[in-house]
């Protein structure tokens, strides 16, 4: 079976038989009206991860044999974005639908179908809307269940303010008698600050016994999965508790108020990990990390950087101030400056920005240069080559150690089709130059400042594509008299006069 490394050895369950499989069923059929959205709630995203990931992701962890998802509101987004899911975590994710929101307790039920005749050992039941419980804490309620011999393990937490949360409720001798709703609360229960978490261990065969016998008999006219404690005790089985000493760890999402608040405790704890692996993050308040964001040591990152959808960067590389990186690779020792990227490649030692847009297919080799003002889009820029400000590339495969000079477009497309341009090795293409597609300059080449390239350029050649200069002598005093540029021009002519005429009365030895 698949177990995670730190899991203990199973226990005998509360039914006296052995117990070593483990079910996990996921929460996630809510429709989340708080958010107002609509986006299903557990679609909203947390570091990168929509909120049912991070869960998913949690319970894998543990290694269950069997992983089930309860879907409701949003169930084909839902369940589309789980297929990918499964395949990165290389497991089966099953789904299943709750037609209609009768409660936690039918929730589970719905969950527990796809196991029917084969339910045994024990069943993990977490949410899709809990994002920073992690497998650990998993991992320590499976064990605690396990250890204890219960028959039911509650996760729990203790909070300055429970509003909201079902309250758990123990005797004079500290045993768990049950859970109270909020709303089903008597004042005394109410000022109870340990909470239920929603997150349990139970034994199967006492979870499904119990199911098909709890009622409706509540505020809400729900099924309550938390009745499942009170029937267990009843039925003199144990019923215990873990206490989280993270709350952080189970508080849940509701609404945009608390996924902001989830997300900046979350992007801190990011921070912390990376700074201990030996980043320096010189402003933690400015820099945004998503989960999957992978950084190497003596990596630098200043003020206003945000790295998301699986960017890396490699040791010694400086990123920010003001960057933001999706999907990108930054190699070591290279230096990305006020610059949009996504999807792009940043050879070692290289230097892109600032104000640099680095677009998809962007790949920059070693001690390359993108500069001030640059686009860049599907092109290899290579090694050694400068492609310092104003300019766009598209489409385009440049050489090594060449220079592109300022306010320089590539032509790649013709209004219905990309085309590609080629520079090679050693070029030196000259200021305001257009390069129209499919063109290719030669290695060594040069072409002249202003020059609209439209044919290609042998290597060691020189391409000057532009018109001869004309000067019309007087124009703007013909076409444009009394102006200020009439009169500037005047004053300009009456000095190159007076200095004709010094120069003529006085001339050089």
């Amino acid at each position: 079976m698949l177990m995670g490394e730190n899991a203990r050895p199973s226990a005998p369950s509360a039914s006296g038989e052995p117990s070593a499989s483990v079910s996990t069923v996921v929460l996630a059929a809510g429709e989340g009206t708080r958010m107002r959205s609509a986006t299903p709630k557990v679609l909203h995203r947390l570091a990168g991860r929509p909120l049912v990931e991070h869960a998913v992701r949690a319970a894998a962890g543990i290694g269950p044999d069997e992983l089930v998802v309860v879907l409701g509101h949003g169930r084909d987004a839902v369940g589309e974005h789980l297929k990918g899911v499964a395949d990165s975590l290389d497991r089966d994710v099953r789904t299943v639908v709750q037609e209609e929101q009768l409660g936690t307790g039918h929730a589970v039920a719905c969950g527990l179908e796809p196991l029917a005749g084969r339910l045994t050992g024990t069943v993990i039941v977490s949410y899709g809307d809990v994002p920073l419980l992690d497998s650990d804490t998993l991992r320590a309620l499976l064990a605690e269940h396990r250890d204890a011999g219960n028959a039911v393990t509650v996760l729990s937490a203790v909070v300055e303010d429970p509003t909201g949360y079902g309250r758990l409720v123990r005797d004079a001798a500290g045993q768990v008698t049950g859970i109270v709703e909020q709303k089903d609360t008597s004042p005394e229960q109410a000022e109870i600050t340990e909470i239920n978490s929603g997150v349990y261990a139970f034994d199967a065969e006492v979870l499904s016994d119990a199911l098909s016998r709890i009622s409706t008999d509540n505020a809400q006219g729900e099924l309550y999965l938390t009745d499942v404690l009170s029937i267990a005790r009843s039925d003199g089985r144990p019923v215990g508790a873990l206490v989280c000493s993270d709350p952080w760890l189970v508080e849940g999402v509701n609404d945009r108020v608390q996924l902001a608040r989830l997300g900046a405790e979350l992007n801190q704890r990011l921070l912390r990990h990376w700074m201990r692996q030996g980043v320096t993050v010189v402003d933690p308040a400015s820099v945004w990390l998503d989960c999957d964001v992978e950084l190497d040591r003596d990596v630098v990152l200043e003020p206003g950087v945000q790295l998301r959808g699986g960017t890396t960067v490699a040791e010694g590389a400086t990123i920010g101030p003001e960057t933001t990186l999706t999907g990108c690779t930054v190699h070591h020792g290279a230096k990305v400056v006020r610059t949009h990227g996504e999807g792009a490649e940043i050879g070692p030692g290289a230097a892109v920005g600032p104000f640099a847009y680095v677009r998809p297919g962007t790949r920059l080799a070693a001690r390359g240069k993108i500069g001030t003002f640059v686009e860049v889009k599907n092109s290899r820029i290579g090694e050694g080559t400068k492609v310092p400000h104003l300019t766009y590339v598209g489409d385009a495969t440049i050489g090594a150690y060449s220079n592109i000079g300022a306010a320089t477009i590539f032509v790649n497309y013709d209004g219905v089709a990309k085309h590609p341009t080629v520079i090679g090795s050693h070029a030196r293409t000259g200021a305001d130059n257009t390069f129209v597609a499919p063109v290719e300059i030669g290695d060594g080449a040069y072409t002249a400042a202003g020059s609209t390239i439209t044919q290609d350029v042998p290597p060691g050649a020189m391409a000057v594509a532009r018109g001869r200069q004309r000067n019309i002598e007087g124009w703007v005093a013909r076409r444009r008299p009394g102006t200020a540029a009439d009169e500037a021009a005047q004053r300009a002519q009456a000095d190159q006069r007076s200095e004709t005429e010094v120069t003529t009365t006085n001339p050089t030895e």
